[in-house]
């Protein structure tokens, strides 16, 4: 099981795609700072997940996700 997620910064306007087979250890990373990329950007609060049976179907649902329409649809669910 792979489960696609975005995370929205609590302290800046940052919001971070990405997929996994384990969120609550990954999610755990990007509010201790253990990512580089996300770092400056702790902490987070979860926008949405999504689980999925395999990495094809996760993997095109991100790749949705990150697409100029799919950011719009995640900050429709911001606000």
């Amino acid at each position: 099981m792979f489960e696609v997620y975005a995370i929205k910064s609590s302290s800046r306007n940052y919001l971070y795609i990405g997929i996994t087979s384990n969120f609550e250890r990954r999610f755990k990373q990007h509010n201790e700072g253990q990512n580089r990329t996300t770092k400056p950007y702790a902490p987070f609060i979860l926008v949405l997940k999504e689980i999925f049976p395999d990495r094809i179907n996760a993997r095109e649902r991100e790749k949705y996700l990150k697409s100029g329409i799919g950011r719009e649809y995640l900050r429709s669910l911001i606000n």
